[in-house]
């Protein structure tokens, strides 16, 4: 049984863990608010892009662009976005365990290209192709960031490195509940709502300027989204977690305590016990 001296010893270690996970909490709500504004913000830019692409393309008579045109599948590529921290319960095993299943699944050559470093190490250890790598995008990513990784995206597509590529991220839903998704990045696949209304257009200067313009900012938009829904999901579930661990500390301080209490206890009993019976011996 252990001592009330290392029961002690193990309450001061408990305290001082729960102080950590508390203040990280608390950081991490800070990080939350601010991460979930961003993706709020770029929600409705990102829907109506897609609603406008996908009627242009339904109406777009004779055009084609790299970036629409799919061909024969050699190898696929998947931008695997997740972490560069871990202490976020399972927001960074659910996009490698999404991955994988995809990968199981599929036939073709595959490459990666990590965001963040506990993807990078996930998949080097596993000796899976790193076609490249992106880490410390930091807490709050920037459109400039999201730009930068499409353009390097679209340029291995329209390279022939990569024949499709797919977006492995986590979708923000709630600060408790987040939702990894595979998205199909290239080529594009513009989405048509039965819902929609026929629109016609006036093209300026022409069809074909709109339509270069447009799907490359698409890409980067869909790109940046995806890297603002994972922060979201990361600080969402690293609030999570350090929220249920600081509540687990609690149940052990208790326990620990009352542990440390029946040693005082025990130790009490016993000295009283000796006593009686040296005094009892004297007699």
């Amino acid at each position: 049984m252990a001592t009330a001296r290392d029961i002690r010893r193990r309450i001061r270690s408990v305290k001082n863990t729960q102080q950590i996970t508390k203040a990280m909490k608390m950081v991490s709500a800070a990080k939350l608010r601010r991460a979930q504004e961003s993706v709020l913000a770029a929600r409705p830019y990102a829907k109506k892009i897609q609603e406008v692409l996908g009627r242009l393309a339904g109406s777009a008579q004779d055009y084609s662009h790299p970036l629409l045109e799919a061909r024969e599948v050699k190898k696929v590529g998947l931008v695997v976005i997740s972490g560069d921290r871990g202490l976020c319960g399972g927001f960074n095993a659910n996009v490698m365990r999404m991955t994988d299943t995809f990968l199981a699944g599929t036939d073709h050559q595959a490459g990666i290209v990590a965001i963040g470093r506990k993807g990078r190490d996930y998949f080097r250890r596993r000796g899976r192709e790193i076609t490249e790598e992106y880490i410390n995008i930091g807490d709050n990513p920037t459109f400039i960031q999201g730009r930068e990784l499409a353009k390097r995206v679209t340029a291995l597509y329209l390279e022939g490195v990569f024949d499709e590529i797919y977006l492995m991220y986590t979708e923000f839903k709630t600060a408790m509940s987040q939702k990894p998704v595979t998205l199909k990045l290239l080529p594009v696949e513009p989405v048509q709502g039965n819902d929609q209304k026929p629109v016609e257009y006036i093209y300026e200067p022409s069809e074909a300027g709109v339509m270069d313009a447009l799907l490359p900012s698409y890409v980067e938009t869909i790109v940046y989204r995806a890297l603002l829904e994972s922060k979201a999901s990361e600080h969402g579930a690293r609030m999570t977690a350090m929220s249920s661990a600081t509540d687990n500390a609690v149940e052990i301080i208790a326990k620990l305590t009352l542990n440390l209490n029946r040693a005082r206890q025990a130790a009490i009993t016993k000295e009283i016990s000796e006593i009686v019976g040296g005094a009892a011996a004297l007699q």
